[in-house]
């Protein structure tokens, strides 16, 4: 993992505003203790969640998507350091790991590729190293019996996310096969074909290489599910979906009822819990939507999967702060401080 830039304690409170007579939870996270042994750092530590970033856009971009998603990061980390540590989250149980940082590749992609065609190859084939070092971390923080907390970034890094945990909880002796479920609460399946890897393909890519076993999209809207993915997923009883219009415009089922349904669906094995910020109403996101859920949804959607169902990773992705065609949202890092801490609380109540 040779882009992962790991953090220690100076790291975190550069970023924290330390205020007399309180404690915030940047003050109370664990860092690594030994930056070249990883494995045995992860091992020793008491923490239950290792938090990790990979902002990048490459997937986005790979996909004919707008750059911007990695640019959520540290305003994620700014807002996540300053959250009360108090009895509703103490903060001593997290261990804050690092970021990926991709940028020379990203650079040397738009330096040397000449067409828009050259270039969405390049990152295609670029996102495959990206999928090497994400599962190689998932991996290593699963099989010690810690929950990954997977802050991007593309939706792309859902395939190393799932094939990571897969590998690590049978390790672990978790699981019989190298297979987890998913949940993905999402406007969009992210199931298109095997075209080269982007952000729009990898729970088909997962399934395909053996690592997905059954898979729920919740949220999906109807209107951004191309025919020949729609075959598919109706046709295989290992997919599911119950989309926006079902929810929220012929009201079938309410919203918890979709998310229980997604658990039950999944309740036979290990679960990665997947949120794409673009199925939030008026989030910046590549794919930003007039017409989505909530924030409290989304909320209300993690707190009830994370304490429902058996938690490989949580992984949230594609939110951004500021889009390349200049759009910006200062709210977006403080957004996903929320359903980060909400996450956890769920897990550890539960």
């Amino acid at each position: 993992m040779r882009h992962l830039k790991v953090y220690n304690k100076q790291d975190l409170l550069i970023l924290t505003r330390l205020r007399r007579f309180e404690t915030k939870l940047g003050e109370r996270l664990q860092v690594v203790n030994d930056v070249n042994d990883l494995e045995k750092s992860l091992q020793e530590s008491t923490a239950k969640f290792v938090i990790l970033g990979i902002p990048e856009d490459m997937g986005v971009k790979a996909n004919l998507g707008k750059g911007g998603a990695g640019t959520a990061w540290f305003p994620f980390l700014q807002a996540f350091f300053n959250i009360q540590s108090n009895d509703f989250l103490e903060g001593s149980n997290i261990l804050m790991l690092g970021h990926f940082d991709f940028e020379e590749m990203e650079a040397l992609i738009e330096r040397n590729a000449g067409s828009d065609e050259e270039k969405i190859e390049a990152y295609r084939h670029a996102i495959n190293a990206i999928d090497d070092e994400v599962e190689h971390a998932v991996k290593l923080i699963t099989q010690h019996d810690k929950i990954p907390v997977v802050i991007g970034g593309g939706h792309n890094n859902a395939y190393g996310c799932i094939k990571g945990a897969a590998k690590g909880l049978y390790k672990a002796g978790k699981t019989a096969l190298a297979q987890i479920n998913a949940i993905n609460l999402d406007a969009h399946a992210d199931y298109r074909p095997l075209e080269g890897r982007h952000s729009g393909n990898a729970f088909r890519y997962a399934d395909e290489d053996g690592y997905l076993e059954k898979y729920c999209v919740v949220g999906l809207h109807e209107n951004y599910i191309p025919q020949n993915c729609w075959i598919d997923i109706v046709n295989d009883p290992f997919l599911d979906v119950i989309t926006y219009e079902d929810i929220f415009i012929h009201e079938k089922r309410s919203f918890i009822q979709a998310v229980a349904h997604a658990t039950g669906f999944t309740e036979d094995a290990w679960c990665g819990i997947e949120i794409d910020l673009d199925s939030i109403e008026h989030t910046l996101s590549s794919a930003s939507t007039p017409s989505g859920i909530s924030p409290l949804h989304a909320r209300q959607f993690i707190t009830f999967a994370a304490s429902d169902a058996k938690v490989a990773y949580l992984h949230i992705c594609e939110g951004a702060t500021k889009l390349n065609d200049g759009r910006s949202d200062d709210n977006t890092g403080k957004l996903i401080s929320y359903l980060v801490s909400d996450f956890i609380k769920a897990v550890t109540m539960f």
